[in-house]
């Protein structure tokens, strides 16, 4: 599994969001990754690695990283839209970097992860054959497709994911904070579908501040800033036990280490090598 683990820039406070914070040249973020001994990476948000395949691939490979491939928001409930070709062009990105994984997110078209519309029964049986047609589109291109429940996104809750279970076939990235965040217990979720797991992102949660968010009464962004993500093993997710029942059910995609951050200004010293380092040193354990 120690070959599994990889890395991702928001740990590095680089995300799609706009507005979200200061943006880290890629430079130092990919230099950093290898410095901690880290040997892959998801790409980032578009526009953090180049977007030709190629010089990506050459980026890429000039620091010693494999691409895993990366996170894909898309609209799939509005009829008017059709996401096969976003995909499509996503897949010839990973194909070209080496990468297989594609961490789908079901778009709700508004930016940033505050608010969501409702969807009506139109909007779910387009959401849900639209799942179908990309899953069918990754099998046939030979990638890892996941649908990642993500707060913020039209499926978010355990009640979206069910549905999602439920009416189509497509595979699910566990990300184990944003299910907690969610209302979801990432554990109960993984040991009740885990034939349905493609792949997983490793994230731990301040439970306190995740019950204001689930409640309303803070905004995600506005928890983001107060430190709702902390290094895996300090937090209320049971990371330890998600990484045992992957284990057990002979999982064989990827770990991502993911704790989101904001960033005011560029950092200095090696504060988010520290926290980064924490939580592979807690997965290394784990799997040892």
């Amino acid at each position: 599994m120690s070959a599994r683990i990889a890395a991702a820039p928001i740990s590095w406070g680089v995300c799609e969001v706009p507005g979200w914070g200061h943006q880290l040249r890629p430079e130092r973020v990919l230099a950093e990754m290898r410095a901690l001994g880290i040997e892959a990476t998801e790409f980032g948000p578009t526009g953090f690695l180049p977007e030709q395949p190629e010089e990506l691939a050459a980026v890429l490979a000039e620091h010693g990283l494999q691409g895993v491939g990366g996170f894909l928001p898309v609209l799939l409930h509005d009829p008017d839209v059709d996401p096969l070709p976003a995909v499509d062009a996503f897949i010839d990105t990973c194909v070209a970097a080496r990468a297989d994984v594609v961490v789908l997110a079901a778009a709700t078209g508004l930016h940033g992860y505050d608010a969501r519309p409702v969807l009506d029964d139109l909007g779910w049986t387009t959401l849900l054959a639209n799942l179908d047609r990309v899953a069918q589109l990754a099998d046939d291109r030979g990638v890892v497709l996941g649908l990642h429940p993500h707060v913020g996104t039209m499926v978010e809750n355990r009640d979206d994911v069910d549905r999602v279970l439920a009416g189509s076939r497509v595979g699910l990235c566990v990300d184990t904070g944003h299910l907690l965040v969610g209302g979801t217990d990432p554990v109960a979720l993984t040991r009740e579908h885990v034939g349905r797991v493609v792949h997983v992102h490793l994230k731990d949660v301040d439970g306190d501040l995740a019950a204001k968010v689930l409640d309303g009464t803070l905004a995600f962004a506005d928890a983001v800033r107060a430190g709702l993500w902390v290094p895996l093993g300090r937090g209320s997710v049971d990371v330890a036990a998600m990484i045992r029942t992957l284990h057990d059910s002979g999982y064989a995609g990827w770990y991502v280490l993911e704790q989101d951050v904001m960033l005011d200004r560029e950092p200095d010293g090696d504060g988010l090598l520290t926290d980064v380092r924490t939580s592979l040193d807690y997965v290394q354990a784990a799997v040892a």
